[in-house]
């Protein structure tokens, strides 16, 4: 069940009013690393805090883009639905990561927490207004934009070019590398996606995703933890299968 307070309320329940962000992992990534106290308490002003249970859909496409969100704890993967009523997962969203900045006035895709997560949510019009006021944020919002298209263009060659056993070694160091730099344990890896996601990104069924781990696994390349983790034992082996060494 999705859940959302004024982050003042919230914070003011924790005890924790006097330092809001102090304790929001997230911070060193997301769009709060370019402010200073001040403005950091102006953007604390206008967020709500929003929680969600695993599989509630923070929007889905076609609704109105009233919101941005600030990913703060949990996973998200963001999806199309294709004319033939297939699903298409374009990324999975770690916490630091900012979701639903359209062009437009609605949402051209869905987005689905794959664990309890938490976003600050924002108004779109005074998000608006906050960063015509903060042109660093305004600079950060661009850098991100741009490592975004620099993932899909990844993602587009992941889909275009690469074998079924390149996809999921890509995946793999891509989610590792991406969980690393947020500070996230790697060792094991989180899994939080099923197969079915993981067959939706990559582009596979969900038996040749299956097969594929199974193949690396028994390759003595990974070291597969129930369905939600994983171990690489081998980076260099998984490195040359992902095509990318």
């Amino acid at each position: 069940m999705t859940t959302t307070a004024s982050l003042h309320d919230f914070c003011a329940r924790r005890g924790d009013l006097a330092a809001p962000c102090r304790l929001c992992g997230a911070r060193e990534f997301n769009i709060c690393q370019a402010l200073d106290s001040a403005h950091q308490d102006r953007l604390f002003a206008l967020a709500h805090r929003q929680q969600l249970d695993k599989r509630d859909r923070l929007f889905a496409a076609g609704d109105p883009a009233r919101y941005v969100y600030n990913l703060t704890e949990g996973t998200v993967c963001v999806s199309r639905s294709m004319a033939d009523g297939r699903r298409q997962i374009l990324g999975f969203l770690l916490p630091g990561d900012f979701i639903g900045l359209e062009a437009a006035e609605t949402h051209r895709c869905d987005a689905e927490a794959l664990t309890e997560a938490k976003v600050c949510r924002f108004e779109r019009a005074a998000f608006d207004g906050f960063l015509q006021d903060n042109p660093d944020v305004a600079l950060h919002l661009l850098r991100i934009a741009s490592s975004d298209l620099a993932q899909a263009a990844r993602h587009e060659v992941l889909l275009g070019r690469k074998t079924a056993v390149e996809r999921i070694a890509t995946f793999l160091l891509d989610l590792r590398d991406r969980s690393g730099a947020r500070h996230l344990r790697t060792q094991p890896l989180a899994l939080p996606m099923t197969r079915s996601d993981i067959a939706d990104y990559t582009g596979l069924t969900i038996e040749t995703v299956s097969r594929v781990l199974g193949r690396l696994r028994s390759s003595k390349v990974i070291e597969l933890i129930g369905a939600s983790a994983v171990r690489v034992l081998d980076d260099a082996q998984l490195e040359r299968m992902s095509g990318s060494a």
